[in-house]
């Protein structure tokens, strides 16, 4: 159980899929918010923010990719998690791109829901203490999750044990990984630290 009343908001067109989840989550001491529909989670979301927010990639009308846009572009602080089919994750990895947190794979099971939302929140409550100095004087082009995986992966950290620090799957460390080596232009990991050491 979550010692804190922490709030979590799921937005699925699938009543089915916000039953069940409302459901966990309630009993796990959350306060729950549905939404059915982008709009409605939209408003909600420029009135307060949630402790973290469970996003389907389909909707009708505007999709999950379309909100997270909306999202990152006002900055949003919590962390979202994409519900994406077994088919989608391709459009999954392209989230995390456009600033998801991680996404979770349709059917999916109710403990492990919970420990990656609990997990993610508690990273996200950790970051701004988490500092690395070499790290913080890179240029402004990497996103702050993508700094968060940077400095675990000079730290020596494998991309299970990273994504265990951060709450989010090994799978995304991997697409944060190629992103800063791509953004960077490192060719490998040792590459990757020359240029951290080096700074700007």
């Amino acid at each position: 159980m979550t010692t804190a009343l922490q709030t979590i908001h799921i937005v699925d067109d699938d009543p089915s899929v916000r039953d069940a989840l409302s459901v966990v989550f309630t009993l796990e001491g959350y306060s729950v918010c549905v939404f059915s529909n982008a709009g409605d989670f939209l408003a909600a979301a420029r009135l307060s923010t949630p402790d973290c927010v469970l996003l389907d990639v389909h909707m009708p009308g505007k999709s999950g990719l379309d909100v997270l846009k909306e999202l990152e572009g006002a900055g949003f602080p919590a962390p979202v998690f994409i519900i994406s089919g077994q088919g989608d994750i391709p459009m999954a990895v392209r989230a995390i791109k456009d600033g998801a947190f991680d996404f979770i794979e349709k059917p999916f099971d109710a403990n492990t829901v919970v420990r990656r939302v609990e997990e993610a929140v508690a990273a996200e409550r950790r970051r701004p203490v988490e500092n690395g100095a070499e790290v913080d004087l890179l240029p402004d082009t990497l996103t702050p999750r993508e700094r968060d995986v940077l400095r675990e992966i000079t730290a020596g950290a494998t991309n299970k044990e990273a994504g265990r620090t951060l709450g989010i799957s090994p799978r995304t460390i991997e697409v944060h990984r190629a992103r800063i080596m791509e953004k960077l232009g490192a060719r490998n990991t040792a590459d990757l630290m020359r240029i951290v050491l080096a700074g700007p």
